[in-house]
């Protein structure tokens, strides 16, 4: 045990301050993005939509966040995550703080949208740069911990938004969350580089991060040349059948806690604490789960799909939430989001187990985006069936069986999780 810590020391460990500020730059998307479905009900009642509303409204901010994620992680490769990242999210802050001049169901539809955009680039930066950043054993791990910003992020809204809505006013609340992303942009200016240029970086952390076995790849990857393989497939469909189901907890879940419970803008604030510090927890442990089995011994195959399986299926009983009381309604949503985040760590972490480092931006970017329009389905099927039915039954049946069917699907697509030749058609 002190035999690992001091070789830790010799070699340096300033790629988890690398990692700490893409948790801090995920905290602050999902800050952005999810103060509209706390708001949701107020704004409601002020602006005067109804469920296809408001659903056309979240599906505004999916179509551009799947546009964007297409073309952001074939940016990011090219331009490289310092520049990508910087413009991202000045473009998500800016819109995030326009929110305040919407007044209709039209403007909050172009700020959804122009937000999107803005943070498509999040996930595709965030993802190459942990492959850059990392060796393969730790990139789980590594990849849970950013990935727990969201949590946070969706954690921290109901804390301060109520309070900052209840004195300023909503447009209060849109234009303190944006100018987050300023304070940022700051950070990642003056401490982001790569490895092997990065003064605050010894050689012997530059050679751990690039202990993994060397990568064949063409000099040129050809983007759309991505999609001859099933590897690129196997996570486009983990991202378009199970991304849909977060979107719909970040944007439904107040409003199903106010309607189902009857918590109002200065009530709903403790379940949703509790949701999203379950969500952190098991985010952060589905993250490493993985990185034990391997550790064990354990093939990344075998270890990578073990844990999916457990996450898949800690998300079944959420089936049971329509009937549920309250507090058991928070404990099962607690355990369904918190393995949701658990899956999705070990899912971006297939990207980098099987594409070399060139590719990894591109192919999060069109996972991202095959996610972002299952997004859209969600969002404005949500709407209908919500505005047709009253009942949110339909939708935590399909979150409950769709992790499972998911994984079936890729393990067809991929037997076995591997590094593959790009060269090799």
């Amino acid at each position: 045990m002190n035999l690992r810590a001091g070789e830790e020391g010799r070699r340096g460990h300033y790629r988890w301050a690398i990692c700490a500020l893409l948790f801090f730059a995920t905290t602050i998307n999902y800050v952005d993005r999810s103060v509209l479905g706390l708001l949701a009900p107020v704004l409601q009642k002020e602006i005067g939509w109804n469920e296809i509303d408001y659903g056309n409204i979240v599906a505004a901010f999916m179509a551009a966040y799947a546009v964007g994620m297409f073309f952001a992680g074939r940016f990011v490769d090219k331009v490289g995550t310092k520049i990508g990242f910087s413009i991202s999210i000045v473009v998500w802050s800016i819109a995030a703080m326009g929110h305040a001049l919407a007044k209709s169901v039209f403007g909050f539809g172009v700020a959804r949208a122009s937000l999107g955009l803005g943070e498509s680039g999040n996930f595709p930066s965030s993802n190459k740069t942990i492959a850059e950043w990392f060796p393969k054993k730790e990139r789980a791990l590594a990849i849970s911990l950013f990935n727990s910003g969201a949590n946070i992020g969706a954690l921290v809204v109901p804390l301060v938004v109520p309070w900052i809505a209840l004195t300023w006013g909503w447009q209060g609340a849109f234009i303190f969350t944006g100018l987050l992303g300023f304070i940022w942009l700051i950070f990642w200016l003056w401490l982001y580089e790569i490895p092997e240029r990065h003064k605050k970086v010894s050689q012997a952390e530059v050679d751990y991060i690039h202990s993994d076995a060397a990568e064949s790849a063409p000099e040129e990857i050809p983007w759309l040349g991505l999609l001859r393989y099933r590897q690129t497939w196997s996570f486009v469909v983990g991202k378009f059948l199970t991304d849909p189901f977060w979107w719909f907890y970040i944007y439904w879940l107040p409003k199903f806690l106010n309607e189902k419970y009857g918590l109002d803008l200065a009530h709903v604030g403790l379940p949703l604490i509790v949701i999203y510090t379950m969500t952190s927890i098991g985010g952060i442990a589905g993250g490493w789960l993985p990185g034990l089995f391997i550790t064990a011994g354990w093939e990344i195959n075998r270890g990578r799909k073990t844990a999916m399986l457990v996450c898949a299926l800690l998300i079944v009983p959420i089936v049971l939430v329509p009937s549920a009381s309250l507090w058991w309604a928070v404990v099962l949503l607690g355990l369904a989001t918190a393995a949701h985040q658990g899956w999705s760590a070990n899912l971006f972490t297939t990207v980098s187990d099987m594409f070399p480092k060139k590719a990894v931006g591109s192919v999060t970017g069109i996972g991202g985006m095959a996610g972002s329009v299952g997004g859209i389905l969600i969002a404005s099927g949500t709407g209908y069936i919500l505005q047709a039915t009253g009942s949110y039954t339909i939708l935590f049946v399909m979150a409950g069986s769709a992790y499972l069917i998911t994984l079936f699907i890729f393990h067809l697509l991929v037997p076995k999780i591997e590094t593959f030749d790009l060269r090799i058609k």
